[in-house]
């Protein structure tokens, strides 16, 4: 999987990628789809507070510029925080 961060930190935004795993992808024909999920990382912006993971929000679907003739669709998973 290392090898397809590397070659995802030259295709897309660099925040997708740190703060983003890679769980999957898919090929539909001229199709690609890219599955990300955020990483259990508490936000710097509640790192003062107690805060825990508790599921996540609805799954969000962008399309980004096609790559080698291929539409590209990024499936992006954001958790969701509780505030203690």
């Amino acid at each position: 999987m290392d090898a397809y961060i590397d070659l995802l930190k030259i295709l897309l935004p660099e925040l997708l990628i740190t703060h983003f795993n890679l769980t999957g992808h898919q090929t539909e024909g001229d199709i690609l789809h890219l599955h990300f999920e955020e990483k259990p990382e508490v936000p710097k912006e509640f790192s003062s507070s107690l805060v825990t993971a508790h599921g996540f929000h609805k799954e969000i679907t962008v399309q980004d510029f096609p790559v080698r003739g291929k539409k590209v669709f990024l499936h992006i998973k954001r958790r969701r925080w509780l505030n203690k």
